[in-house]
């Protein structure tokens, strides 16, 4: 069974950075896509960024592109979200989740992705 364990949430001030921490387990991840959302009060689910086990390749959304950068740790099956230059706009719970999806452009979709994390609470205060 798959289990996704988030942590590292906390309450920060603008412009600080925190590290988000993902760690999976249960399940070959090998060809899958891990991925972090994040939902704020008053909004949908949205996207912030995607690596996927194997390769190169991170995927983010234009409002964190340059101040957040997701990595993996094969070895402990862990995914992180690094956060830099933090905005109150940040505030959110981050979900972490994973799915077997191949596709770029299926990544953005809370839809595609049948395993989740319990969510951990990021406030930026200003």
């Amino acid at each position: 069974q798959v289990r996704l364990v988030e942590s590292g949430g906390a309450l920060v001030q603008a412009g600080d950075s925190l590290r988000l921490a993902c760690a999976a387990s249960g399940h070959t991840f090998t060809y899958y896509v891990m991925s972090w959302f994040r939902l704020a009060p008053g909004k949908e689910r949205a996207f912030v960024a995607a690596i996927r086990w194997s390769g190169s390749n991170t995927y983010y959304s234009d409002s964190v592109k340059g101040r957040f950068t997701i990595s993996r740790d094969n070895a402990n099956y862990t995914v992180y979200l690094q956060m830099d230059s933090l905005k109150p706009e940040d505030t959110a719970v981050y979900y972490c989740a994973s799915a077997p999806l191949s596709r770029p452009e299926t990544f953005y979709s809370w839809k595609n992705y049948p395993y989740w994390g319990q969510g951990t609470q990021v406030t930026v205060s200003s």
